[in-house]
């Protein structure tokens, strides 16, 4: 039994892959439900990849910050602690080369400040230390001690004996042999650091690309969700519509007139069909009427032929209801006085309507038994004068509704020839849910921009005014982004600055991105010349809608102050 029901399914997959490479080819094969859930299945495939991507650009993005920040944090600190080592061995010698005690006081004093810095810069690089680095520099700690604790037996004997003695003690093979290893360990933590800001830049270049690809599925979706947009409105509305006027022709006596979507093999096409059988039953009980029979029994054998011709017309109508319940969404055709004409049972059922309910009713009782299931709440006269309304101005109107439940319907009105009035109804809650997450992404992407303490600015490649800067860009700058956006670089700093930033723009117009940190020097006008770090990329192009250059900048602080 299940080998049997797997060949089934796998015949029912082959078909409908047939069935989608002849639509590709330029075949009308697929009905109106398959397209619609194939676009929906499409959407929601695309939605998840999205998603997906999202988390992935925020984890590589977090990643590279901290990689990068340990880097150049640890690599600072093992620059200062060799910068150090280098003064006190300094301060050494000028106690070894002073001529009393009271000469070699002051390079004392100045080798005992330096072994504090060297301690604090020790420690301070313990919050740097990974699982790359953290023998290493349990080992270059220890030697650290060793120094600090030799040189400060060298300032004892320097001022309590004599600074020969100071220099007997520190001219020998062990102090050198721990120096020379000092030097091996700063260069091995050098290589290990350097390699870290190496893997940082690979984190970087994969976030590049998890960022065109939210980009590419950002598109896709927002395509998909046009393209159902168009299926609704070419597949659905606008056959109905037509299809509704052919029928207002032959009831009003036109039993000529073509059927539009005859050759369609979806829904739309078996209800084009029923209505031209509904047509030429039409048109043989016309030419009956219009015969004039000489005898009784003529008439009689008249009246006989238009009885049957009569239940073909039921049979007809029969298969016009059997296709309008065929289609997935809900539909309802009123006349001018708003009494129904014709409902499906998808309407039926996205309503909850009793049998008791059928065509003849008004809609006023239709809204009378949602009053009584909880599923409107409104004024039910109001309503049903809104609905009168429109179908006396005869204009076409989409719109949605939330009902008492949580669901979404989504309306399309059509106004019929004759004064009637076509509904077709959807159910879009799911649709709308997805909507919703994909809007609380964006805000969580925002946020997250908002927050970042990087500065973050972006502007319009092509007028070169600011569009958009965080909160650390603000305070970076010292301005507010009220006073910042739709101004150029001229408008806000000095003509050096200005020149700068416009040479600027054009080498990244050049490169295409600028990830390596480019440091120049500004003249901020509110908190003067600052040292930064910048990195640039370019979203969009020159020949596509949005070209825009985001710059990330880090203020390494005033110029003098970095330059000391």
């Amino acid at each position: 039994m299940d080998a049997a029901a797997s060949r089934s399914g796998l015949d029912a997959g082959i078909r409908l892959l047939k069935k989608f490479v002849r639509f590709a080819r330029g075949a009308d094969t697929l009905s109106v439900a398959e397209k619609v859930y194939s676009i929906a299945g499409f959407l929601a495939i695309v939605t998840t990849l999205l998603l997906v991507m999202s988390v992935q650009t925020v984890r590589l993005q977090t990643t590279y910050r901290h990689m990068y920040a340990t880097s150049a944090e640890a690599a600072i600190s093992a620059g200062r602690i060799n910068a150090l080592i280098y003064a006190i061995v300094m301060e050494s010698r000028g106690i070894y080369m002073s001529s009393d005690r009271h000469a070699a006081k002051q390079f004392a004093d100045e080798l005992i400040r330096r072994n504090h810095e060297l301690a604090d810069a020790v420690k301070s690089m313990e919050r740097t230390v990974g699982d790359d680095d953290a023998e290493l520099f349990s080992t270059f700690r220890q030697r650290i001690a060793q120094f600090i604790e030799f040189r400060q037996e060298v300032v004892r004997r320097g001022l309590e004996i004599s600074p020969a003695a100071a220099r007997e003690l520190g001219d020998n093979d062990a102090n050198r042999s721990l120096r020379s290893k000092l030097n091996s360990d700063v260069e091995a933590l050098e290589r290990i650091y350097a390699e870290r800001a190496r893997q940082a830049d690979q984190l970087a270049d994969e976030n590049r690309y998890a960022a065109a690809y939210l980009f590419m599925l950002g598109l896709a979706a927002l395509y998909l969700g046009g393209l159902n947009v168009v299926v609704m409105r070419n597949s659905v509305v606008g056959a109905l519509t037509e299809i509704t006027r052919a029928t207002d022709r032959i009831a009003d006596g036109d039993v000529k007139s073509e059927v539009p979507h005859l050759g369609r093999h979806d829904e739309i096409g078996h209800l084009a069909r029923a209505v031209q059988h509904f047509r030429d039953a039409v048109a043989r009980i016309f030419e009956l009427e219009e015969l004039e029979l000489g005898t009784a029994q003529a008439r009689d054998a008249a009246m006989t032929e238009r009885d049957n011709f009569n239940d073909k017309y039921q049979a007809k109508k029969w298969q016009l209801s059997a296709a309008i319940n065929s289609m997935p969404q809900g539909l309802i055709m009123l006349d001018g006085k708003a009494a129904v004409v014709a409902m499906n049972a998808n309407y039926r059922r996205i309503y909850n309507l009793p049998e008791t309910i059928q065509a003849g009713s008004t809609l006023e009782e239709i809204l009378q038994h949602r009053v009584k299931s909880g599923l409107f709440s409104g004024d039910v006269a109001k309503y049903v004068g809104a609905v009168r309304d429109r179908i006396a101005k005869r204009e076409p109107t989409a719109y949605e509704i939330t009902l008492n439940d949580g669901r979404i319907i989504k309306i399309y009105e059509r106004p019929m020839d004759g004064g009637g009035w076509v509904s077709v109804q959807e159910d879009v809650t799911e649709q709308r849910q997805r909507e919703r997450i994909l809007e609380r992404m964006e805000r969580f992407l925002a946020t997250i921009i908002e927050n970042v303490t990087e500065g973050i600015i972006a502007k319009d490649a092509r007028s070169m005014r600011y569009l958009f800067i965080n909160k650390a860009a603000e305070k970076q700058i010292g301005m507010s982004r009220g006073e910042i956006v739709g101004k150029t670089a001229r408008e806000l700093f000095s003509k050096e600055t200005a020149d700068l930033i416009e040479q600027r723009d054009k080498q990244l117009l050049a490169q295409r991105q600028q990830l390596e940190p480019i440091t120049d020097t500004i003249n901020n006008p509110v908190r003067g010349r600052r040292l930064v770090s910048w990195r640039r990329l370019q979203i969009g192009g020159a020949g596509e809608e949005s070209h825009i250059f985001v710059t990330m900048v880090e203020d390494l602080g005033k110029e003098m102050g970095a330059a000391a």
